[in-house]
């Protein structure tokens, strides 16, 4: 059985979004309905519609940034109850058995994740998952966050993308109170590294080419701004960091990044899906130093964050918009201009 609800979606690679309706199953015995009231737009919404990466399967319907209400659970479901505020990120199953499903590590399922759109559905055969431009959804309890209530609903929509995908590698490699942090590119992920990295105590230097931006940097967070094409400024902060997230998402000169870490230190990759330009290896023998990257994160570890964002009061710095200027908001994302996230007003599908 399926119900039929409202949605926005393309139907090719070339085409804008446009309303359309779309098939969610029935609350099976494990699954959880979702009223959806916001959700985030992240790049890789418009990557996957463009069918920029490559694999998409068309009618794409994106958004893995959704909050909402519990509308029904089933008979099973002990956590949520109606009118619960929840969310869902980028993943709506796994196998749940293998040796990273049972680590928490649900986005490295051995057998493949479930990703909230894009992905082949294992309830409705034949169908791919659909995302949050709608305007409900039903889930797998497993991949349910909890949202506090305390928080703005808009402003919390991008942790489920923006913010799980920074805090995952400030954590994973500990970074802790009186760290050197840099935090390259201030954009939608930049910005919430920022944020996040202020808040464990580190000292937070804003990586950027833009001197405009320092401003904007200070008042999230950052103690320091570094602008990258200051070839005085990047000698005297030369192996000085502890961490570095690089927010970058597109292929980068990396030797004047590595030469910025300490001996032993790590710069983590978070934007860059795509090649990198060739550097330098002895950069990283001499001084032992380390490149890695870091996906998202697992349920566990985005409550974790969630619960983090509830008690320090962390939210995404967000502009709110219609679904209606949906095609406006992705050429101004891919343009970079916007501060630092749009998220839709979902109630705006049904006007």
């Amino acid at each position: 059985m399926t119900t039929n609800t409202k949605a926005y979606g393309v139907q090719n690679e070339n085409d804008n979004l446009k309303p359309m309706d779309i098939k969610r199953r029935e609350v099976g015995e494990d699954d959880v309905k979702i009223d959806i009231s916001y959700c985030g737009v992240c790049h890789s919404d418009i990557h996957t519609a463009r069918n920029e990466w490559g694999g998409s399967t068309y009618p794409v319907v994106p958004g893995h940034e959704i909050i909402g209400r519990v509308t029904a659970v089933g008979k099973n479901v002990k956590d949520h109850k109606e009118g619960d505020l929840v969310g869902v990120g980028c993943m709506v199953d796994s196998c749940q058995e293998c040796a990273q499903c049972k680590n928490d590590l649900e986005q490295f399922c051995e057998k493949g994740a479930t990703f909230t759109y894009n992905s082949e559905d294992k309830h409705l055969k034949g169908q791919q998952t659909y995302g949050g431009y709608s305007r409900s959804v039903v889930v797998n309890k497993e991949f349910i966050l909890r949202i506090p209530e305390n928080l703005d609903e808009a402003g919390a929509a991008p942790l489920l993308c923006a913010g799980i995908t920074t805090w995952s590698p400030l954590t994973h490699w500990k970074v802790k109170k009186g760290d050197k942090v840099g935090v390259i590119g201030l954009g939608g992920l930049g910005h919430m590294g920022v944020k996040f990295a202020h808040a464990l105590g580190a000292q937070v230097v804003m990586i950027t080419t833009s001197p405009s931006k320092a401003e904007d940097a200070k008042k999230l967070g950052a103690h320091e701004v570094l602008i990258s094409k200051d070839d005085d400024e990047m000698a005297k902060h030369q192996g000085s960091f502890d961490f570095i997230l690089n927010t970058i998402p597109v292929g980068h000169e990396m030797d004047p990044y590595i030469a910025l870490l300490k001996i032993d230190a790590t710069m983590v990759l978070v934007g860059a899906v795509e090649p990198l330009k060739p550097f330098n290896g002895g950069s990283i023998i001499m001084g032992r130093k380390r490149i890695a990257g870091s996906l998202i994160g697992g349920i566990k570890e985005t409550q974790e964050m969630l619960d983090f964002c509830g008690k320090h009061n962390i939210i995404s710095d967000i502009e709110l918009i219609d679904i209606k200027n949906i095609n406006e908001a992705y050429e101004r994302v891919v343009k970079a201009d916007v501060k630092y996230r749009f998220v839709i007003d979902m109630a705006s599908l049904s006007d």
